[in-house]
């Protein structure tokens, strides 16, 4: 795939290049999000749910971003936004957990225990050096970043993290021991992997406590987050890369875009926290001159329907996903997927580019890994969408 975009200006090289994963839970609708609005077939289909022409925050003469944009629209301005349209799989699944499944193990055709970012964590640090080098805010490790062997690192809110782990010399040897003990059989002895690994883990986990709850202490700003929970997060992931413990990788989500009923209401308050918490991260980090030493990508399972349901959309396909940040070259990548119904798939947008072209230009192009064995084959890259750290 090619670009006719030129590369954007590369960084400064203060620190290895980061990437930090938003996942919009629920299926995105991007017909509401990038709005072709220069196509009549558009308001044919969205005869309840359609944003009018003249709320459209207008990107050109055909296309346009939902009107609670606005602070995405700034970024696009800078240049710093990247739009990739028609983004999925072959055979798409519209069933929410087999298909984010499949994105979080880049694997369509079989289910996988491997998540992509679990092999980027592990190519990143092999060695396993820094039980940090990925980060999840929110509840639980997604499977994206799973890897049997690999320390990744789930925290719910930076603030107090670590506490209940906090203890010293033979109370934690004793806890952890306890823990231990809990989740292995009586036959297991003692010195089996299994133990081992379950032991290491919980070490790990203490380490990782132990690097993560600093990092508030060496952070001041004036940009004043929301207190809704995906701009915690999003400040808490500026707090972490910005203590400089070496994290390379953060994942953050918000779920609520299952918009079968009350969409349009739904995706303004979906798209006014979205864009209000991305817009405050990348400001906080240009405050601190670290912005060019992050990429974000934004991605969802899949699409919605072309046709509304008179008050909603439906599950679908062929999405759409954005890479953020001062090193992203921006605009458009590839054609909108037509809307026309001879077109379509079964009542959806055909996907024009599979999601794997998508990880694997970044783990090229920004991470500078080998994608091929992270994203189980060999798929053609985006040209030039983002531009590596300056040496």
């Amino acid at each position: 795939m090619t670009s006719t975009n030129s590369i954007v200006n590369g960084g400064n090289n203060r620190a290895d290049p980061v990437l930090v994963v938003l996942q919009l839970s629920g299926g995105n609708d991007v017909l509401n999000t990038v709005v072709p609005y220069g196509d009549g077939l558009y308001y044919d289909f969205r005869s309840t749910t359609g944003i009018a022409e003249d709320q459209v925050i207008h990107l050109d003469d055909h296309f346009g971003l939902h009107p609670e944009m606005g602070p995405i629209k700034d970024l696009w301005d800078r240049g710093d936004v990247a739009i990739l349209n028609g983004i999925g799989y072959p055979e798409p699944d519209r069933s929410h957990f087999r298909s984010m499944d499949i994105w979080h193990t880049a694997e369509p055709e079989k289910i996988i225990s491997d998540g992509w970012l679990g092999k980027v964590i592990r190519d990143l640090d092999p060695d396993k050096h820094n039980v940090c080098t990925g980060v999840s805010f929110g509840t639980g490790l997604p499977r994206a970043m799973y890897l049997s062997g690999t320390p990744a690192m789930s925290v719910a809110q930076l603030e107090g993290y670590g506490l209940l782990t906090s203890m010293a010399g033979e109370k934690q040897r004793r806890a952890l021991n306890a823990f231990t003990r809990m989740y292995t059989p009586e036959e297991i002895d003692e010195q089996s992997t299994l133990m081992d690994h379950i032991g290491q883990t919980g070490l790990d986990a203490m380490a990782g406590a132990d690097m993560l709850r600093a990092a508030p202490d060496h952070y001041t700003s004036t940009v004043e987050y929301a207190s809704d929970p995906l701009s915690q997060s999003l400040r808490g992931i500026a707090q972490v890369h910005l203590s400089g413990i070496g994290t390379r990788v953060f994942y953050a989500q918000i779920g609520g875009f299952d918009v079968h009923g009350n969409e349009v209401n739904m995706q303004t308050e979906l798209w006014a926290n979205v864009s209000r918490s991305v817009s405050d991260f990348f400001a906080d980090l240009r405050e601190h001159g670290a912005d060019e030493e992050v990429v974000m990508l934004v991605f969802s399972e899949f699409g919605r329907r072309v046709r509304d349901n008179g008050n909603g959309t439906d599950h679908g396909s062929g999405g759409g996903a954005f890479l953020i940040g001062s090193n992203v070259n921006g605009g458009f990548y590839s054609d909108y997927p037509s809307l026309d119904p001879s077109h379509q798939l079964n009542g959806d947008l055909h996907f024009n580019n599979d999601f794997r072209s998508l990880y694997s230009s970044v783990l090229d192009q920004w991470l500078q890994l080998n994608p091929s064995p992270i994203v189980n084959g060999t798929f053609d890259q985006f040209e030039h969408i983002v531009s590596p750290l300056a040496s």
